[in-house]
């Protein structure tokens, strides 16, 4: 008799920090005899493929599909609260309909689906076609059991039951986790109030489909957060899920990467340069965006410097009077890079990021230490662990009139992380301590053979 394999509907959230990692644990998935169904949003799947040098590698493992997200092209997908209420009334009946053309159409049914955590109505749809059901939370779990808080904080009245805020005090869920302000909790800090109120909403629901998973795995790696797993023992840490640390080939990218900045590395000093890069979400105003460039400049040091065509929120980001021509001998800049290979490159000295959590695990699995730019959502609980529990990197202080960061600000820390051998040797043992987890022996490798066992059964 014929055991048939294991087939996964994975569908990330339709952003950018999301279906990397999620691409990620499938790639890791298909190599261990599993077969995928990937699927995006119409609008992302085009993007991705578009983005690839080579779409073929990722095809023949795994079967990109795409379901509409219910908004219209020109439509702002950064608005996270109109993207959140429109794929959850749209994408639902969606998802379902696929899963039936392809249990109709193939001898391979759909075994077990695989949703983001913050897609809690794709759980829904799984338990009513009674299949297997996981969870991929692709942030910190420090992240997620603050979610999983709600309830006290409502309790505490820190928050109302809208999530609103009460009380101005710093939270702390347990000894060695990241202090947050409230004003910096995930829904309190993205977007106007309508915004803040649906992202809220969702998390709280999502506390509750969250209980339909049979597993809940985390990328992150429990030596990284070992107070935030012992605080929630049912979220499952796999991380971190490099493809350049396991399959050596990223994908999931919505942008064409720009390879000509390897080989630029390739012609810099070692530990001389510093990679700034802001993620797929963050906007600058004209004033920042220049004081952001003239730092770089008078900090005079080599950079790449990864600056998104809508990185000016629509407008034209143009650079400081003479800046690109000045600084062409020591910098390059690029419209997307292929970050991983990037912070694995002996000439990156440290890391200026937003502190997402995709890029706080490649630039912790690189050794490589951090200037904090958070921006919003998550991110600042990432920037705590980084500065306060880990102690990789340093945060800049904003001018307290303009709430900018100033040039100065910039060249002062720049030369505060380069010159700080305690914070690089901090960096390199953290490397080793994330990247162990993931070996064979280590929790996260245990866990992710665990749970191929359980899809096989």
């Amino acid at each position: 008799m014929v055991i048939p394999l294991p087939h996964i509907l994975a569908i990330p959230f339709p952003a950018q920090g999301h279906v990397i990692p999620m691409m990620e644990l499938c790639q890791c998935l298909v190599s261990q005899g599993c077969k995928v169904t990937f699927v995006n949003t119409d609008y992302n799947h085009k993007r991705i493929i578009n983005a690839m040098s080579s779409p073929a590698h990722i095809e023949d493992q795994i079967h990109m599909v795409s379901i509409p997200d219910g908004m219209d092209p020109w439509e702002d997908r950064n608005d996270i609260g109109k993207l959140l209420e429109t794929i959850k009334r749209v994408m639902r009946a969606e998802l379902e309909e696929l899963i039936k053309n392809i249990n109709d159409s193939e001898d391979d049914n759909i075994t077990c689906v695989l949703a983001d955590e913050t897609l809690g109505w794709a759980l829904e749809v799984a338990e009513k076609m009674n299949i297997k059901r996981a969870v991929l939370w692709t942030s910190a779990a420090a992240v997620l059991t603050l979610s999983f808080s709600i309830p006290k904080l409502i309790d505490d009245g820190i928050i109302n039951t809208k999530g609103v805020l009460l009380k101005n005090q710093m939270i702390q869920q347990a000894p060695m986790m990241p202090f947050t302000k409230p004003e910096n909790l995930v829904w309190a800090s993205i977007g106007d109030a309508t915004t803040q109120r649906i992202v809220f909403e969702t998390m709280s629901r999502n506390n509750q489909t969250v209980k339909l998973a049979d597993w809940i795995l985390c990328n992150s790696a429990i030596d990284l957060e070992p107070a935030a797993f012992a605080l929630a023992p049912e979220i499952q840490p796999i991380g971190p899920m490099l493809a350049t640390t396991r399959l050596g080939i990223s994908s999931g990218s919505f942008w064409a990467e720009d390879l000509t900045c390897l080989e630029w590395l390739d012609q810099q000093p070692k530990s001389s340069v510093i990679y700034i890069a802001f993620g797929s979400f963050t906007v600058f105003d004209k004033t920042q965006f220049h004081e952001l460039a003239l730092g770089l400049e008078i900090s005079n040091k080599p950079f790449l410097w990864v600056v998104r065509e809508d990185i000016g929120n629509g407008l034209n980001h143009a650079y400081p009077d003479g800046f690109l021509d000045r600084t062409e001998s020591r910098g390059k800049v690029v419209n997307w890079a292929p970050q991983q290979k990037v912070l694995g490159h002996p000439s990156i000295a440290c890391f200026l990021s937003h502190c997402g959590w995709n890029s706080t695990l490649e630039g912790v699995s690189n050794g490589v230490p951090f200037l904090c730019w958070p921006y919003f959502a998550d991110q600042f609980v990432n920037e705590s662990y980084i500065c306060d529990v880990w102690n990789v990197g340093e945060r800049f202080e904003r001018d307290e009139e303009s709430g900018i960061i100033k040039q100065g600000e910039i060249k002062k820390k720049v030369e505060q992380v380069l010159g700080d051998d305690k914070l690089k040797n901090n960096a390199l043992s953290l490397k080793e301590l994330a990247m162990n987890n993931a070996m064979q022996g280590g929790q996260s490798h245990i866990v992710f053979n665990n749970f191929i066992d359980w899809l096989k059964a």
